[in-house]
């Protein structure tokens, strides 16, 4: 039970199948949440989940990891939470994205940034969901070991569609052990 402004809410996690990009959102709802939900509660989708069935998949046997994406994601911090763009094949997924210009570019910042004990910059600068590539980890699910996992689009109107077809409200959410962030509602 949370306590957010005077109001107590209770968090439910749901287990679910480990899903893939053959499910999709319907499915899931009607399957898992409809028999745990009341008309006020406000469901949250996971930002991963959500990437998986929007196919924001990329295939480890599909990337060519280039030399800077090997150079770069050594001077990369590891944390202990993950890899970010510290795994080469990250790095060059965020290459990829934003360009290398650009990557230098946020690389010199964060580099600047740091100095002055300021974390976080290297993603602000990069963009293009850059903070949210994930996958290519096999610790906790083998499954993970040969994908990466682009951030979700159109969270908003996801949302929007799912409280339309089932009544309740919806978030889509990236939370991990360094924070979260709300990424649609």
């Amino acid at each position: 039970i949370v306590k957010i402004d005077g109001v107590n809410w209770t968090c439910h996690l749901i287990r679910t199948h480990f899903i893939s990009v053959d499910d999709n959102f319907e499915a899931l709802v009607k399957k898992y949440v409809l028999p745990l939900t009341k008309n006020n509660d406000i469901v949250v989708l996971c930002q991963k989940i959500v990437s998986i069935i929007q196919r924001r998949v990329i295939y480890k046997k599909d990337i060519k990891v280039g030399f800077w994406a090997k150079f770069l994601s050594k001077f990369v911090k590891k944390t202990p939470y993950g890899f970010s763009v510290g795994n080469p094949l990250k790095m060059q997924i965020a290459i990829d994205l934003a360009g290398l210009p650009r990557i230098f570019w946020a690389g010199f910042c964060g580099i600047v940034c740091k100095l002055f004990g300021v974390s976080g910059v290297f993603y602000k600068v990069a963009g293009y969901q850059i903070s949210e590539i994930d996958g290519f980890y096999g610790e906790a699910y083998p499954q993970y070991a040969d994908i990466g996992i682009l951030g979700p689009e159109g969270c908003d109107l996801l949302c929007d569609n799912l409280k339309n077809k089932f009544g309740f409200s919806f978030a889509v959410a990236d939370v991990n052990d360094l924070g979260g962030n709300i990424l649609g509602i």
